[in-house]
């Protein structure tokens, strides 16, 4: 398994990133979200987009943690995470992954929002949002929204997740 160096993307790691989430998803509609996410100024957090760094330098994988809400509480939404197929299945996934979260737990932040995999997302301790009385504002299988709670002893807020704009919904 190769060892990924993490850190936060730079202006000149657009290019890269755009061409991890491109060649990891069917359509470029996930390239075109985190374009938009990065130009939102109330989504994009700084330090929040964390890309991983194979030993030869090059960019294998991307992850963006951007600002939502929950009952107009501030929370983190993960999406989209993203591996260049070489790379994928060699943990750069959870590099990325890894490394977002303990910025967010620097920031203070408290929640962390992820609709995807039931059985890939739980390993960094994701849970059911429900468990929190958390939810989409649309239909999504119970187990696929998962929430993660970053500061123990904090109320975490219940209710609808309000996204950034650019997430359509």
């Amino acid at each position: 398994m190769p060892t990924w160096t993490t850190r936060p993307e730079t202006p000149a790691d657009i290019p890269a990133v755009r061409e991890i989430v491109t060649a990891a998803f069917p359509t470029a509609e996930e390239a075109d979200l985190v374009d938009a996410l990065r130009a939102d100024p109330q989504a994009w957090i700084d330090g929040l987009s964390v890309v991983a760094e194979a030993a030869d330098s090059t960019l294998a994988g991307h992850a963006l943690f951007t600002r939502c809400h929950v009952d107009g509480a501030p929370a983190l939404a993960l999406a989209p995470v993203a591996v260049l197929p070489a790379f994928q299945r060699q943990g750069a996934g959870a590099a990325v992954i890894r490394a977002g979260l303990d910025t967010a737990r620097s920031l203070g932040e408290n929640l962390v929002l992820v609709l995807g995999h039931p059985e890939y997302y739980p390993k960094f301790g994701f849970a059911p949002a429900s468990r929190w009385s958390v939810r989409a504002p649309f239909e999504v299988p119970d187990e696929a929204l998962m929430a993660l709670t970053l500061a123990p002893g904090r109320p975490v807020p219940s209710g609808v997740i309000a996204y950034a704009a650019p997430f359509g919904v």
